[in-house]
């Protein structure tokens, strides 16, 4: 498995130089071996160790990760500072996140407060995924969107709320172009300007009756 998270880092950052320097330098590696080992911990219920071990990472990484939190193969934090996962979270394989998301809950709730994330999702920097909501395999979710709804399979979420503004049916390929993603509140904003167009028109046509 550690190797494997090795070429997970060579598959998704073409910054990656070699396997000494991702060993390294990479302080999203050393976050998640690290969890790794504070997450056996935990499950054979040393809470205290298994929490200490988190927050020495977090010191030196900049990146939270719960014990608790069940992670998958080829998990892939690129940069990571400011990454924050919750406890109940639930990860499954070949996810990607950038720096600044937060997979978190949404209040003081007990059992499952956090979010799953399944095979293949990618989250984007700075998002927000909240609640014990699901996010389908496959699926996008872009940067600063904050996401309060469980997310489709196959599907691209951006906005505040997050939106569903793709969904096709087949598997996206995991690549994400952060500057070009489409815009619902502009595309609602325009649709709305289109309508004031047109009531003035009709209005301008009724006007020109009267005088008439």
């Amino acid at each position: 498995m550690f190797k494997e998270d090795i070429e997970a880092v060579f598959e998704q950052d073409p910054a990656a130089r070699s396997y000494l320097e991702v060993v390294l330098t990479y302080a999203g590696l050393h976050a998640i071996w690290s969890h790794r080992i504070a997450h056996g911990l935990f499950k054979r219920r040393f809470y205290f160790l298994a929490r200490l071990i988190s927050q020495i990472s977090r010191f030196f990484t900049g990146i939270e990760i719960h014990p608790g939190a069940k992670i998958g193969r080829r998990f892939f934090i690129d940069h990571g500072m400011g990454v924050v996962i919750g406890e109940t979270c639930e990860i499954g394989d070949n996810v990607t996140v950038y720096q600044g998301v937060t997979l978190g809950g949404t209040g003081k709730e007990k059992g499952k407060r956090h979010p799953t994330l399944q095979d293949n999702v990618l989250v984007a920097t700075g998002a927000k995924v909240l609640g014990s909501i699901t996010i389908g395999e496959n699926s996008k979710i872009g940067a600063g969107s904050v996401v309060l709804k469980n997310v489709p399979k196959n599907s691209t979420v951006v906005g505040i709320p997050g939106r569903v503004v793709i969904q096709d049916g087949v598997k996206i390929p995991k690549d994400l172009n952060h500057s070009d993603l489409p815009d619902p509140v502009d595309d609602r904003c325009h649709a709305m300007e289109m309508k004031l167009q047109q009531l003035k028109d009709e209005l301008n046509e009724l006007k020109k009756g009267v005088h008439q």
